[in-house]
C-alpha cells in the first residue's frame, strides 16, 4: 500500500516537472528568437548607418571636386533607409536621456557629430563596429 501511494504521488510530481521543463524550454526558445530578431535589427541598422556615413562622406568629397548636386539625392535615399532600419529600435537608450531615434535624427538632420559618435558606439556595443565608419 505504501508503494502504491508513493507511485501515485511520484507520477503527478514527475508530470508537473516535465510540464514545467517544457514550459521553460518554450520560453527560452521564444526568448532566443526574440534575441536573434533584435540582433538582426541592430545589424541592419548599423549597416544602414555605415552606408549613410559612406554616402555622406562621398558627397562631401564630390562637392569639393565639382558642383554636381546628385550626391545629395543619394545621401537622402540612404538616410531614409537608415531611418526605416531604426524604426523597431527607436526607443533604445543611448544614455543621458537620448534614444536611438533622437540621436539618429540629430546626426543625420543636424550634422550633430556627438550624436553620430553615440550611434557608432551603439553599433560597437552591439558587436557591429566594423559596419560604421
Amino acid at each position: 500500500m505504501v508503494r502504491a501511494h508513493r507511485a501515485a504521488v511520484t507520477v503527478p510530481v514527475l508530470a508537473a516537472l516535465m510540464a514545467l521543463m517544457a514550459l521553460m524550454a518554450g520560453c527560452s526558445s521564444s526568448d532566443g528568437e526574440d534575441e536573434k530578431r533584435l540582433t538582426a535589427q541592430r545589424e541592419n541598422y548599423c549597416t544602414q548607418l555605415g552606408a549613410w556615413q559612406s554616402a555622406r562622406n562621398a558627397a562631401r568629397t564630390d562637392a569639393s571636386d565639382s558642383a554636381d548636386p546628385s550626391g545629395d539625392d543619394e545621401v537622402g535615399t540612404v538616410a531614409r533607409d537608415a531611418f526605416l532600419a531604426m524604426g523597431p529600435l527607436k526607443e533604445e537608450s543611448l544614455g543621458q536621456g537620448r534614444t536611438l531615434a533622437e540621436a539618429t535624427v540629430a546626426a543625420m538632420s543636424d550634422s550633430d557629430s556627438e550624436a553620430e559618435q553615440r550611434l557608432v558606439e551603439y553599433c560597437g556595443d552591439a558587436g557591429f563596429e566594423t559596419l560604421t565608419r
